[in-house]
């Protein structure tokens, strides 16, 4: 798994790094490219916050997950047990 993530952050990496040269070769070009300077512009704003809100989201998700499994755990017949003699 850690082995995934690395590469998946290396290619967001060199994404945004690509994006990020897009925008200053547009800037560069002059009044002809500038539709395409904004959209490159407003997608390197916005595209580093949905990166971010995903693995928020993500990592909410995965713990909520985590600890109602815990919490729906049957408990085994020694705990009970315990619990019966005190």
């Amino acid at each position: 798994m850690k082995k995934v993530q690395r590469i998946l952050a290396v290619l967001g990496v060199i994404l945004l790094l690509g994006l990020y040269l897009i925008t200053l070769i547009f800037a560069l070009l002059g009044k002809d490219f500038f539709p395409m300077f904004m959209a490159s512009l407003f997608s390197s704003f916005v595209l580093p916050v949905l990166i971010w809100t995903y693995g928020f989201v993500y990592r909410l998700i995965k713990k909520n997950s985590s600890s109602r499994t815990e919490r729906d755990q049957v408990p085994t017949s020694e705990s009970s047990k315990d619990t019966s003699s005190v």
